[in-house]
């Protein structure tokens, strides 16, 4: 073959690996659809995930602290719905309305008192029309001081993750945990589903995005199970955003949906949590974005955008350093193989946040 063949040859390969990430952002857009008896759903944002949709029932993956849900029927569509939600905040309640703001019927059908993260109502939606119903925790849109919790690299150590869950749950102040990456070791259906059946030991709900460790596997299900990796969310008065940086880099489709989250969250407190950190502070790992000139530009857009804190995984250990101007922590102490010598261990942060005076305080908690 002549020697020009071969370079086309090589930049058609190479075209068809410029975009690693371009399925999983596709994918993203289809995340919170459903449609069964007659009646089409969508979750605003993208923010949970439809589990099931048949027969009256509505199953829902929760992917953030609150969500809308649009709900449009056809004249003979069923009419009463069994919605349950998992990994919901423990004081959600559902409400909804028609399409001119009327009330609608619903019913609590979990036992009266329960603080789980899972809960079940029942809805009765309006044949022929429109409906849009919401599952949030009181005053989840009034600005008010919070705690979350920020973890990350779970991987191996699933199988004995409860001990962190434990100690998170023995602080009554933390409301969620925003989980940036590597659930799993490699993103497998029994891992995904166990990471589910662990999480049942956790009082609080987790939202997150997924790591390279999600992506391992040959078939990559996370959407199917947690949702989407590029999300946005408000709660109390802060905006979050997750990002997916599984391949060590951004897809188009995130950086266009990230430009406008930014401009939504610009005069607000604003967190961004990714798996791989943008800049590795100690520099001889690879463990940083794959391209130092897109890091440079990402930071430049974080830091005109006014993030105020940067949350990152991916490196087993703790660090508290500054990228762009903007405060960053990488936080990776979920169990995963640690760091040797740094005197860390497993760990989480507990993070405040004041919509009036920004982030208050970053606080490590170990565990071992």
């Amino acid at each position: 073959m002549r020697a020009w063949a071969w370079g086309v040859v090589g930049l058609v390969a190479l075209g068809g690996c410029m975009r690693p990430a371009e399925e999983r952002a596709v994918k993203d857009l289809e995340v919170g659809r459903g449609e069964a008896g007659g009646v089409a759903f969508t979750v605003e944002g993208g923010l949970a995930v439809v589990r099931q949709a048949q027969g009256g029932a509505l199953t829902l993956w929760g992917s953030a602290p609150a969500f809308h849900v649009r709900a449009v029927s056809a004249e003979d569509a069923l009419t009463v719905w069994t919605v349950q939600v998992r990994n919901v905040m423990p004081d959600a309640a559902l409400s909804a309305t028609d399409a001119g703001g009327a009330p609608l019927l619903v019913e609590s059908l979990s036992p009266p008192g329960d603080l789980s993260t899972v809960k079940t109502w029942r809805v009765t939606l309006p044949a022929g029309g429109a409906a849009r119903f919401t599952v949030a925790p009181p005053g989840w849109d009034t600005a008010a001081p919070f705690r979350f919790v920020a973890l990350a690299d779970v991987q191996e150590a699933l199988p004995r993750v409860g001990d962190i869950y434990r100690r998170i749950n023995a602080d009554p102040t933390l409301r969620f945990i925003f989980f940036s990456g590597d659930l799993t070791q490699t993103g497998t259906v029994e891992q995904l589903e166990e990471f589910e059946s662990r999480l049942l030991e956790s009082r609080i709900p987790l939202f997150a995005t997924l790591g390279n460790h999600e992506i391992i596997t040959p078939d990559p299900r996370y959407q199917d199970y947690y949702g989407r990796g590029n999300l946005h969310f408000t709660f109390q008065g802060a905006h979050f955003t997750m990002l997916d940086s599984g391949n060590g880099s951004l897809d188009p489709l995130a950086v266009e949906a990230l430009d406008g989250w930014l401009a939504e969250g610009k005069d607000s407190v604003h967190i961004l949590g990714t798996h791989i950190p943008l800049v590795d502070p100690i520099g001889v790992r690879n463990g940083s974005f794959n391209s130092r000139n897109e890091a440079a530009a990402l930071l430049g857009k974080l830091a005109r955008g006014g993030v105020d804190l940067t949350i990152y995984g991916h490196l087993h250990s703790y660090y508290a350093y500054g990228n762009g101007g903007i405060p960053a922590f990488i936080s990776g102490g979920g169990g995963a193989i640690p760091e040797q010598l740094d005197g860390i261990g497993r760990h989480y942060l507990a993070v405040e946040v004041d919509p009036a005076q920004g982030v208050k305080n970053v606080d490590l908690v170990r565990v071992d």
